[in-house]
């Protein structure tokens, strides 16, 4: 079991740890600049799109988990049906976006309180890269799709492409071209779409045998139809309470000064950069749990549980040492100015603290998915943002400012943990 969970986590792993990489070294590329006005722009227009993309993580979320599921009591049309389900929602969703476009911006800025010099720039920054909507959201579903086929290999690949050629095109664009944030844009809007024409490459290539299962009653049943609303409309929900912690951090960072919108933009780098390595297992834990649920192998599954929490801490014991004893030097990585990296050592101690108290809810969010239990993972993420996050901050900024908006946060990624191991204890008599 450990062979086939590895197999499955190590080129998770691999294609995880770019996404992190890309936004390290965004960071570098314009923290290299002359003025820190830039990294505030980045931090803007990804925090932006975070709120736009991460609604629609659904789609990567409850296609993985429907698909192994399929796949493990082979039902192929349903693995097909899954697939065209998930990207014709996320061709839709992407069209109303560019429709929206206009509005989706006045809005955001409106939250977000951020100098003009900074808004200037992120606005420029927002206007190339929504045109990526249609590959971005419609890679979700790709991706989605092959981990529930147990390949991870294929997504990869893909993100490995991805992120490599994004990171060349953002170096040429800003160093070569001489543009700045918007350069960043550009990189990241030509390599979603050569992205997006991979992934249907190796569709054809690898799965074409399975083209002939795909049968429009089948898609269209009211019962499948249901349910996979069902379950995306649960992630969805999940979605927009984490995004609502995320978009709130970044809007009360821009809203202090831009020295600790800098500084805790380059701090949550961390957090990202644990999230997307565990994530590996997650995501092995999603396929083989998905599998093994649908084929009825309860001895299995709790293995591949208790297998997946051996290696996420393993994980987190790792990064710990890596944070508590290398953290200036990572700071060093993302920017040579010294404000901002005097600023951010001020914060290290709660980046330390970040893989113990959030691994936990990132090996329980692969296993629900897997098993298709959205409410659960819905009002676990729901609790820990509306019960926990907001009425800390609440408390704590008036007396500790920036140390509270910390505090608050790792205490979200510990209750979201906590919370999940419950609610799962109540579930494992239904699963068994």
């Amino acid at each position: 079991m450990n062979k086939k969970i590895l197999n499955l986590a190590i080129p998770n792993i691999i294609s995880n740890v770019t996404i992190p990489l890309l936004g390290i070294v965004d960071l570098a590329i314009v923290g290299h600049l002359e003025s820190n006005i830039y990294i505030g722009a980045i931090a803007i227009g990804t925090m932006i799109f975070n709120l736009i993309y991460w609604t629609f993580a659904f789609l990567r979320m409850g296609t993985s988990g429907i698909t192994a599921q399929a796949l493990g009591a082979r039902n192929f049309t349903e693995v097909m049906g899954t697939l065209i389900r998930g990207l014709v929602v996320a061709v839709a969703s992407a069209l109303l976006i560019l429709a929206l476009q206009i509005p989706i911006e006045k809005l955001a800025f409106f939250l977000i309180d951020g100098s003009s010099e900074i808004e200037q720039h992120a606005r420029t920054y927002f206007y190339i890269r929504i045109w990526a909507a249609p590959a971005t959201i419609s890679l979700y579903a790709f991706t989605g799709w092959f981990i529930g086929m147990q390949n991870t290999k294929t997504p990869m690949i893909i993100a490995l492409f991805i992120n490599l050629l994004n990171i060349g095109l953002n170096y040429l664009f800003v160093y070569t071209f001489g543009l700045k944030s918007d350069g960043v844009a550009w990189g990241t809007l030509i390599a979603q779409y050569t992205g997006l024409v991979t992934a249907i490459v190796f569709l054809i290539i690898y799965y074409r045998k399975y083209f002939k299962y795909i049968k429009r009653s089948a898609i269209l049943e009211t019962s499948v139809l249901l349910k996979f609303f069902k379950v995306n409309s649960d992630i969805l929900i999940r979605m927009i309470s984490i995004l609502a912690v995320f978009t709130f951090f970044t809007s009360k960072s821009a809203s202090t000064n831009n020295n600790i919108l800098a500084a805790n933009t380059i701090l949550l780098q961390f957090l990202f950069i644990f999230s997307f390595l565990t994530d590996g297992f997650a995501y092995a834990a999603e396929a083989l749990t998905g599998k093994f649920y649908g084929a009825k192998q309860p001895k299995k599954l709790k293995k591949v549980i208790k297998l997946s929490f051996f290696w996420g801490i393993i994980t987190a014991l790792i990064f710990t040492f890596l944070y508590l004893f290398f953290n200036e030097q990572l700071l060093k990585l993302l920017t040579n100015q010294q404000d901002i990296i005097d600023v951010a050592k001020k914060y290290t101690i709660w980046i330390v603290l970040i893989p113990v108290v959030s691994v936990a809810s990132f090996i329980w969010d692969g296993i629900f998915i897997g098993l298709t239990a959205t409410k659960q993972m819905r009002n676990s993420m729901m609790i820990s943002v509306f019960g926990v996050f907001f009425p800390l901050w609440w408390f704590l900024n008036p007396i500790y400012e920036n140390h509270g908006l910390w505090f608050a946060f790792i205490l979200f990624l510990f209750s979201r943990g906590f919370i999940q191991t419950i609610m799962f204890i109540r579930l494992r008599k239904s699963i068994e």
